[in-house]
């Protein structure tokens, strides 16, 4: 049966055994995403699928975060574009947010639809990414020194998670604990105030999440990321406020694309002086 003949398609919960063909969908439209990125997703998320007959057609996530879920990777096969497949698919994503608020990161195609659905823009979020250049970290402020983390570090630095995103980012960071490359983090007093966390990712590196008090903070936390791996391809999403964009393109990573935040209620708000200078990912937020 051909497209043109608009068969019925099947929605289902997505599987592990669906991210091979999830993975091969996003790479046909040019995401970045790797396999292991989406085998992440649909471990800790709730995913949905689109089929058409054998073949994968769409996806969704919804990743449940405290009051807030946010949702991601609603893709739809090029082939299948203008059949209500992705808005079906976002009514299944959101029904999983219940009771939670909806959250996510849309992009300049995506928006109409999300706005239909009932979804309000409060902010921007500015990819960058390049081959990043060696730079000098900024100098800290008296008292702060920046330092490697540790297990011990784990409950601080979910503490500042939480209070920097307005999300609870415990099932996050569990399971993004195995796949860290390095972890840093600046100490004043004897108790952790900020954080960074370097990764694989898409194409090469991530910088995310950063936490931290100030954008000098975390200017400092990216240059020593940056100079553990130097010369390679690293990818960071900063909130179009975080007075990071002009710097990063200083450090070679240049800004490629921006999205925009949106919610379907209120958003989630930073608290406790420290706000989120760079994402997990912007499927989660």
């Amino acid at each position: 049966m051909s497209v043109s003949q608009k068969p019925s398609y099947r929605y289902r919960p997505m599987i592990a055994a669906d991210v091979s063909a999830a993975h091969a969908l996003s790479v046909r439209l040019k995401w970045p995403h790797r396999l292991e990125d989406w085998a992440m997703l649909q471990r800790i998320a709730e995913g949905f699928v689109a089929e058409d007959g054998d073949r994968l057609i769409g996806t969704a996530f919804t990743c449940p975060q405290g009051s807030y879920a946010t949702i991601g990777l609603v893709i739809v096969s090029d082939d299948y574009q203008g059949q209500g497949i992705g808005r079906k698919l976002m009514d299944l994503a959101l029904e999983a947010c219940t009771p939670r608020t909806a959250i996510l990161n849309a992009t300049l195609a995506g928006a109409p639809l999300y706005i239909s659905q009932g979804f309000v823009e409060f902010g921007h979020i500015l990819q960058h990414q390049g081959q990043a250049q060696a730079i000098d970290p900024p100098a800290l402020s008296d008292g702060e020194q920046c330092r490697s983390l540790t297990v011990s570090d784990r409950a601080r630095l979910l503490e500042l998670a939480n209070a920097g995103s307005g999300l609870d980012r415990e099932t996050v960071l569990n399971d993004l604990s195995d796949v860290v490359e390095h972890a840093v983090g600046i100490e004043r007093d004897g108790q952790l105030r900020a954080f960074a966390i370097l990764r694989p990712f898409g194409r090469g590196h991530c910088v995310g999440p950063i936490i931290a008090q100030n954008p000098e903070q975390a200017k400092h936390l990216i240059a020593t990321l940056l100079a553990r791996v130097p010369d390679q391809f690293f990818r960071i999403d900063t909130p179009a406020d975080s007075g990071l964009s002009d710097w990063l393109d200083t450090a070679g990573l240049k800004q490629v694309d921006k999205v925009a935040q949106m919610a379907r209620g209120t958003p989630p708000q930073s608290v406790g002086g420290v706000k989120q200078f760079s994402l997990v990912s912007q499927a989660i937020g």
